[in-house]
């Protein structure tokens, strides 16, 4: 079972009322919000076909973005909260945006937004280090963060690829992001050493099947080795392998790694699971903790937790705009085109 057109509509209408005049999207009112998490909003907004919505989400982007091309970690609506500067945050505007223009096809869009993905992508390879990985942070006092994470690098090659293939679109040539783009690659696929250990997580499991840096027999391999300690058909995704709280955002991105490499059946089981973090608003808790069923954090209901089921609903329902997104994206076909 999928989510039906009302069900979307309420859903997007609930992320619309986290958003700021400017064009913030907020996790909820009164909270804050951060680069990555309010792009995955607007991707959903997208889909939603508020399209004025999502492209006042993109201009915030625009407005706030640093000379260097990054941005900070968290603001609140009128305020800097955190001035750590994540290279995935800054880096995820060019999946968004390549999103828009697949659902509008509105290339004046393309050529809008080019400037800031150029700063920002141009920003994130400058951390590029000559094992392929890339640092995570830059420190509030300037000073590099220490480590890469494999979460963040993953993330990060789906963000160059998604930049390469709207240089391609704009016939903009970014030979070095090629270069970067491979050897990120590269580090995923066989350099682990080079990624802080975080095995604990369920993104460190399956984000490098989402992003396309593993060939399909590998993927399997990875997606089986973990499968049975993340997993509850029923309950969704466990965040942290060691505990029993459950996240909406990792079900969906699961889901979304599931549909990406043809397991569509099982995907569309996990699916069902998501409706247990449904409220009557359309929101979606972002985590569930058994066996007491508390929520955690308490009673909280995300954008970024409503967004992701939106995104994997419109992956699993071929109807929907752009449902073949994430399984171009992660394509080595959508690369043949740029060499």
């Amino acid at each position: 079972m999928l989510l039906g057109n009302s069900e979307i509509e309420l859903t997007a209408d609930w992320i619309c009322d986290q958003q700021t005049d400017d064009g913030l999207i907020l996790w909820f009112k009164g909270g804050h919000g951060d680069p990555w998490n309010h792009v995955e909003a607007a991707m959903a907004l997208s889909i939603a076909s508020r399209i004025e919505k999502a492209e006042l989400a993109y201009q915030w982007l625009r407005k706030t973005q640093r000379n260097d091309g990054s941005w900070w970690n968290y603001y609140l609506e009128d305020s800097v909260e955190d001035y750590r500067v994540d290279t995935n945050v800054c880096a995820y505007i060019a999946v968004g945006v390549l999103h828009h223009f697949k659902v509008t096809k509105d290339i004046k869009f393309l050529e809008l937004m080019w400037e800031s993905v150029e700063k920002a992508l141009d920003f994130v390879v400058s951390l590029q280090q000559p094992g392929g990985e890339i640092l995570w942070c830059i420190e509030p006092d300037g000073s590099y963060g220490k480590y890469a994470l494999l979460t963040g690098s993953a993330s990060i090659l789906m963000s160059l690829k998604s930049g390469l293939l709207i240089a391609n679109e704009l016939k903009i040539n970014k030979f070095n992001w090629v270069e970067a783009y491979l050897k990120l690659k590269d580090a995923i696929r066989t350099k682990p050493n080079n990624f802080a250990p975080k095995f604990e997580y369920a993104m460190d499991w399956y984000y490098p099947i989402l992003s396309g840096a593993m060939d399909s027999k590998a993927a399997q391999k990875r997606l089986n080795l973990n499968y049975e300690i993340f997993v509850d058909q029923d309950k969704g995704v466990r965040c942290v392998s060691k505990n029993e709280w459950f996240t909406v955002a990792e079900t969906a991105e699961l889901i979304l790694t599931l549909d990406q490499i043809g397991q569509l059946e099982i995907a569309k089981v996990l699916f069902e699971s998501t409706f247990k973090f449904r409220q009557s608003n359309g929101s979606y808790l972002t985590g569930i903790v058994y066996p007491d069923l508390s929520t955690f954090p308490k009673d909280e209901c995300s954008t970024y937790s409503a967004a992701a089921v939106l995104l994997a609903n419109s992956a699993l329902d071929l109807t929907l705009p752009a449902s073949d997104f994430f399984r171009f994206l992660s394509s080595d076909l959508s690369l043949l085109e740029l060499f």
